[in-house]
């Protein structure tokens, strides 16, 4: 009997304790060290081992940012797996989760950036991922939608630091930063969107080895107006909306055949100067770096889009596009350190389809490490709120 009564007082006791499970607190273990270990020198605190884990960029913080609408950053991270505009390989939708397992190592001895003498993991910035934009595959029109919207919502918030003091949008406020992983580089079309909602026009930078500024009925034959929106048209498209600053934005990288001469005289009217490739043969990295900056200014707010296919394939195979006689991973991230002090409101990365990677992630730890370099030159900067930026022509409010 006594038995039977220890026993019902154990089975009352553990009903009574499943019911109340929701209204427990985690309690701290005593072996708390075991697993979050402080790292010598300045790196922080690290939990996983580098090959385990969730995989986020870099492995920072990975927080739902569009579900919950009162989460702050500085710099976010959003993925945007976007590959139904691209003409050759798809696979660039999957760019965003292969970024990320290219980016685990980035932060492995506490993420200092030795030549910007900066850690980006480690600073003013509180930098997180932000996760993906939903984003369909059966409607390009929607998914374009999708991507803008998404961005501009992250993009909208008040930033963590300097969230009430003035800064460079439309609006005179100070935004966050927003890096996207694509994705084909249709993407930047509804990116650049979202950024004039905020800023109005701003200045490109364009990392490709082709000019994507060609006329819908060039690139595609343009058969519908859905069709007319791809990876090689989407800068036209921002011309002839007004999203770019003329005669301040220029490719860098350029290698691609043409239809004629006449591609070349169509991206002028787009306000593009050109960069080639082959003349890092004659004017080498500083004298491309010189270019860019000459170009794009000190007071004009500048967004950054980078093709992977920047890179020769020798360096970054697993792209949509890919063409021979690009530059070097060193050669390009030597290039990005270069315009230290450029005025960056937001980047994008794309074109990584990690489907035609070597094992060994040549193209997705090229593209991390890219990122890397351009997170750094932005926590350089500082927050929005110090940039000294002239406003645009003809200033338009819109959503900010």
């Amino acid at each position: 009997m006594a038995t039977q009564g220890l026993l019902a007082l154990w089975l009352t006791a553990a009903v009574l304790a499943h019911g109340d499970h929701e209204h427990q607190k985690n309690m701290a273990g005593p072996h708390k060290s075991l697993w979050y270990n402080t790292l010598p020198g300045d790196g922080g605190t690290q939990a996983d081992s580098v090959f385990s884990g969730i995989s986020t960029f870099g492995r920072l913080p990975y927080l739902p940012c569009l579900f919950h609408k009162d989460i702050d950053y500085d710099i976010a991270f959003i993925g945007a797996p976007f590959d139904t505009g691209t003409s050759y390989r798809p696979g660039a939708r999957f760019g965003p989760s292969g970024i990320r397992q290219g980016s685990r190592r980035l932060n492995l001895y506490g993420g200092y950036n030795v030549p910007l003498d900066t850690n980006p993991f480690n600073s003013w910035a509180k930098v997180i991922d932000c996760g993906d934009i939903p984003v369909t595959s059966y409607d390009n029109t929607y998914a374009l939608h999708q991507i803008e919207n998404g961005h501009f919502s992250i993009l909208s918030r008040p930033p963590t630091t300097d969230a009430t003091k003035p800064g460079p949008s439309l609006k005179g406020k100070t935004l966050p930063r927003v890096i996207t992983l694509g994705g084909d580089h249709t993407i930047t079309l509804p990116l650049l969107r979202s950024i004039n909602r905020a800023y109005g026009p701003v200045t490109v930078i364009h990392f490709d080895s082709h000019l994507d500024t060609w006329k819908p009925k060039v690139f595609g034959g343009s058969p519908s107006e859905t069709a007319s929106i791809n990876h090689g048209t989407y800068f036209y498209h921002a011309a002839q909306e007004g999203l770019l600053r003329n005669d301040t934005n220029i490719h860098a990288g350029i290698r691609t055949t043409l239809s004629g001469p006449s591609d070349y005289e169509n991206d002028g009217y787009c306000g593009f100067e050109i960069v080639e490739a082959r003349e890092i043969d004659t004017i080498g990295t500083e004298g491309i770096i010189k270019k860019i900056r000459e170009r794009v200014g000190t007071k004009n707010p500048v967004y950054l889009s980078l093709d992977i296919d920047t890179l020769d394939p020798a360096f970054a195979p697993a792209t949509g596009t890919p063409e021979t006689g690009g530059w070097s991973t060193r050669e390009l991230r030597t290039i990005l350190r270069g315009l230290e002090g450029v005025n960056l409101v937001g980047a994008d990365i794309v074109e990584v389809a990690p489907a035609y990677d070597t094992n060994a992630e040549h193209t997705t730890m090229a593209a991390a490490d890219a990122l890397f370099e351009i997170m750094s030159i932005m926590v350089k900067k500082g927050p929005l709120s110090v940039l000294d930026i002239d406003p645009p022509a003809d200033e338009d409010t819109k959503d900010l």
